[in-house]
């Protein structure tokens, strides 16, 4: 089901930055933008001003400003016209002071937005819920849910503050996360970089960050390029989590840092699945974010040394099926408002989802075979929990595909497949 987003986008725009014109409309350092200047025309052996432009997300005017001041400082030589358009390629003087750069910085792609620019666009595009059970429903169209839960989920919502969801394992903690952002009814304008003390930090990420099109209204802006409307992110990470990924990351390559997590994820949610079976123990992960959880601030180094704070605007999601009293102390329990039991679902419950779970599956369902499963789960297990119907009608679809037939919900199907399910 597509988010919000996708249907309206550039509703609700509320940062809007211009594109810079002219180089005292920069946020950042004139020498940095010559660095990547250089870079690009090296790496590429000919540029053009067009060219320029759309590398750096930078206005027509702004490139031609840049290509015009190498120009006459002779790092650039013309090789010919295209139209209107020059195409031109570093002088040996540019070689040189190139070569000297990329000491330091290698880095080809847009221009970076300032710090201060993008914690005020964080700032600015919180997120502003304003659900209902209603409305809430229809997020949660394709899975079964009940009004108890949803009224539960609704307020922490509207708050945007942190959730812990605990409860036994296969319950639907990971299957709600991840349809939280479909309350969201705007996107965000996330940057490709931020300029940090002469440093990148790059920010975009593709995997994170979902790009959408302004509609007409917001099209026809003169949206500064270096930022991406994309919907607000979504991100998630389970066993893999270790204490580097919360901290910048130093690309060796390029000589710029990679933003962490909980920055790639502002304005939107980062999901801790599994929580407590990291590879870091989660007295170091509360540790970290004990400070951005309560003061919505985080604090990041560079390689010098040099500190800097940026926002923690972000509902972070803890999903877990362990005890939560072992997990954590009071003190950090106390900075998550939202803790949320998702207990395993009643018969009528069951009973629904199993059948929306034999209509994807395409399954020839016997009379009755529902309460049958149903009563073969309870033998097994002390509660009915929404993944039994989803991973009992897989596995009756991969024995019918083995079997060469068409696959088929019956009492003697389902207790085959209960027989290699269960322990």
């Amino acid at each position: 089901m597509p988010g919000p987003a996708a249907s309206n986008p550039g509703r609700g725009l509320r940062w809007r930055p211009v594109a810079p014109v002219v180089a005292a409309d920069m946020d950042i350092d004139e020498q940095l933008l010559v660095d990547i200047v250089l870079r690009h025309v090296y790496m590429r052996g000919t540029c053009s001003i067009h060219l320029l432009s759309h590398l750096m997300k930078l206005s027509l005017e702004m490139a031609e400003s840049l290509f015009r001041k190498l120009l006459d400082q002779q790092y650039f030589e013309v090789r010919r016209m295209e139209g209107d358009d020059y195409v031109f390629a570093l002088s040996p003087a540019g070689r040189r002071l190139s070569a000297e750069r990329s000491v330091t910085l290698r880095y080809s792609g847009p221009a970076p937005v300032s710090l201060a620019n993008y914690t005020a666009s964080v700032r600015a595009q919180v997120a502003q819920v304003n659900v209902s059970r209603a409305s809430l429903r229809r997020a949660f169209s394709d899975v079964v849910m009940s009004d108890r839960m949803l009224d539960a989920i609704g307020p922490a919502l509207v708050s945007q503050r942190s959730i812990f969801l605990y409860g036994p394992s296969g319950t639907g903690k990971t299957t709600i996360s991840e349809r939280l952002t479909r309350v969201y009814e705007d996107g965000v304008l996330v940057p490709y970089a931020v300029e940090v003390d002469g440093q990148v930090v790059t920010v975009w990420d593709p995997a994170v960050h979902e790009q959408i099109p302004l509609d007409g209204l917001a099209a026809g802006l003169d949206l500064d390029q270096r930022w991406v409307y994309c919907k607000r992110p979504f991100l998630s990470v389970g066993g893999e989590l270790v204490t580097s990924m919360l901290d910048l990351q130093r690309d060796d390559s390029t000589g710029t840092y990679v933003a962490p997590l909980q920055m790639k994820a502002n304005n939107g949610i980062l999901l801790i699945d599994d929580f407590g079976r990291q590879l870091m123990s989660p007295r170091d992960l509360l540790n970290r974010w004990i400070v951005p959880l309560d003061r919505r601030i985080d604090f990041l180094s560079l390689g010098s040394g040099r500190k800097f704070d940026v926002p923690f605007e972000l509902m972070v999601v803890f999903s877990t099926n362990l005890e939560p009293s072992e997990l954590a102390d009071e003190a950090f329990l106390r900075r998550i408002p939202n803790k949320i039991l998702i207990p395993g679902v009643d018969a009528e419950e069951f009973d629904a989802i199993f059948r929306m779970t034999a209509a994807a599956f395409r399954l020839d369902c016997e009379p009755g075979v529902s309460d049958y499963c149903r009563e073969i789960c309870l033998r097994h297990s002390p509660d009915l929990r929404p993944c039994f119907p989803r991973d009992l009608c897989n596995a009756l679809s991969a024995i019918a595909m083995y079997e060469g037939r068409r696959p088929a919900a019956t009492r003697l199907e389902i207790e085959r497949a209960a027989a290699s399910y269960f322990v």
